[in-house]
């Protein structure tokens, strides 16, 4: 059975650039994470602010023995944004391709499918490895059974899980943000950077329901999936991936990485998540087939 490899995401929110040079440089230092994803996934107008953050971030992750992943918009509207892409997949680092748009100027050079890649079948997997994808973490409401029937199919990649963070589930044109404070997206003032999380959306009899980020739909719950070393290995599962939120990530990644090897059991894992300050109760429904809402400690 082969080591389980921990991976940190890309941060989806809107933070200030000090906010992010610090995270980084902690988890650089203390964070058992053996990837870590840089750059903005979300929303184009937020680059200017994070772009002079990273050749720094990258530097000092790299000292401290990570693999850096550039991460590259989902939805890329922009000539600006579609240029930056472009860039990116130039670079000589790995690079994860979150929109298809990005292929073409990465193929032939190894890359991540991100998330937001529709990867649902053994078909399209076979496709993106053909054109040069080491790692893909499939969409978040798969579950680890069909996720393993195809990483079994296709066993050239690795397959990565979202196991913890508010799950991503849609982007739109429109910047709910903006909307909320009634201000137009192109002159929306990055309101988004007000929440730190993303903001909790309640329905109209006060029910937990998703949550807005700028111009994403995230799950108002946060996703706790703490699947035991057998569990990942039967579903031929060889990363999982953490997704950067306000809480203590360094412990979230100590947690996790005691759980993946063996020092720590699932039921330990999920109390120890639930005494850090999360988002949003604790789910892990679609890993298990189940509605994606319901709570982690149901079997």
């Amino acid at each position: 059975m082969w080591p389980t490899k921990l991976t940190l995401g890309p941060v989806f929110f809107h933070w200030p650039a000090e906010r992010l040079a610090d995270f980084y440089r902690r988890i650089a230092d203390e964070a058992p994470v053996d990837r870590v994803h840089v750059g903005e996934v979300v929303c184009g107008k937020r680059m200017p602010f994070s772009d002079p953050v990273w050749p720094d971030v990258i530097e000092r992750l790299e000292r401290g023995g990570k693999e850096v992943v550039l991460s590259t918009l989902a939805a890329p509207a922009t000539v600006r944004e579609r240029k930056s892409l472009q860039e990116l997949c130039g670079d000589t680092r790995l690079v994860e391709i979150n929109d298809i748009s990005a292929l073409p100027a990465r193929t032939g050079q190894p890359f991540v499918a991100g998330p937001f890649v529709n990867v649902y079948n053994e078909g399209t997997a076979r496709f993106l490895i053909g054109q040069g994808a080491q790692t893909i973490c499939p969409p978040v409401e798969l579950s680890a059974k069909n996720i393993g029937a195809i990483a079994r199919d296709c066993p050239e990649a690795e397959f990565e899980i979202f196991a913890f963070g508010r799950l991503p589930l849609a982007l739109s044109g429109r910047c709910y943000h903006a909307r909320l404070h009634g201000l137009h997206k192109d002159s929306c003032q990055f309101t988004c950077e007000k929440d730190l999380d993303g903001l909790a959306v309640d329905t109209a009899d006060d029910q937990a329901f998703l949550a807005i980020n700028g111009v994403q739909t995230l799950s108002n719950q946060t996703q706790a999936a703490c699947p035991t070393p057998d569990e990942l290995a039967a579903h031929s599962i060889r990363r999982v991936r953490l997704s950067p939120h306000s809480c203590d990530m360094v412990m979230v990644a100590k947690i996790y990485r005691d759980l993946l090897d063996g020092r720590e059991e699932a039921e330990g894992s999920r109390f120890l998540l639930s005494c850090l300050e999360l988002p949003g109760t604790m789910v892990d429904g679609f890993l298990r087939g189940n509605p994606g809402c319901q709570p982690a400690a149901l079997n």
